[in-house]
């Protein structure tokens, strides 16, 4: 979706970015009429999708979510709760993180692995997608527990051929009835200058 297609305002999505820049405007209402055209899909009539908590968006009853940006991507995925328990996706630029953003985002012995990964394909930016992976868990994992992760609480692990990764929690898992979250399968792939990750939990 084109970043000035900003169709389908509600008067509860503008409250929420009013004092915004325009970029973050533009790639607000952009996301969000991304998920409206998901739910469409599903038969679901368009409707504000506000924001819990100031945190992630608020879903139609009965739905899940997610919804990513960056410069010229949008996308949103959303399935039907009764199925899935909870989704997170991330989309970045396909290109190399800050050495100093890397040190906060990733652990000694993740670094150790990315360098690793480096022998590999040297063209891989594997230290974004890195974080990527991170991002489509926090967003993952918020919406059901209300809580914060930060990039110290989960440990990546990217299965390069498999364009996958499995993700452990480094803290005390969270448990729903028989739920228990404590490790996350994701996938992940390459193209047209993004990265894009994703992350979902089945009933």
């Amino acid at each position: 979706m084109g970043g000035e297609d900003v169709a389908g305002r509600f008067a509860e999505e503008e409250q929420i970015v009013a004092k915004a820049v325009r970029k973050r405007q533009v790639e607000f209402f952009a996301g969000r009429a991304c998920a409206r055209r998901a739910l469409a899909a599903f038969g679901v009539p368009e409707v504000p999708i506000g924001q819990v908590n100031g945190r992630g968006p608020r879903w139609p009853a009965g739905f899940v979510g997610s919804i990513t940006h960056c410069d010229g991507y949008r996308a949103a995925a959303v399935a039907r709760a009764e199925d899935i328990f909870t989704i997170g996706i991330d989309a970045e630029p396909d290109a190399p993180l800050p050495k100093e953003v890397l040190e906060l985002v990733a652990s000694p012995s993740e670094q150790q692995a990315m360098a690793h990964l480096r022998t590999t394909d040297a063209e891989a930016h594997w230290d974004r997608l890195l974080f990527s992976a991170k991002e489509s868990v926090f967003k993952a994992w918020s919406p059901i527990t209300g809580e914060w992760l930060g990039f110290e609480d989960v440990e990546v692990h990217i299965d390069r051929e498999a364009g996958a990764f499995q993700a452990r929690l480094l803290r005390k898992p969270w448990t729903l009835g028989e739920q228990v979250l404590s490790e996350f399968a994701g996938r992940w792939m390459s193209g047209r200058g993004l990265l894009l990750t994703a992350v979902v939990i089945r009933r």
